[in-house]
């Protein structure tokens, strides 16, 4: 895993890198990027990803304390 739950929660649900882009409101190129570790995204998308997949930012994104 890249660093990131998203290629595996999005898989989960059986949604195509479209699918997800268009509820995100994002592009597909831009899911991609985010899944294989390329992009980081904003804080608000982040936040709508972590509620649409109904987790935390930090569990799908692995965010340790420090």
């Amino acid at each position: 895993m890249t660093g990131n739950d998203v290629r595996e929660l999005r898989t989960r649900r059986q949604l195509s890198q479209a699918e997800l882009a268009s509820a995100m409101g994002v592009s597909r190129q831009t899911v991609n990027s985010i899944e294989v570790g390329r992009y980081t995204p904003s804080l608000p998308l982040a936040i709508a990803l972590a509620r649409f997949f109904e987790t935390t930012v930090e569990e799908m994104f692995h965010v340790k304390e420090q």
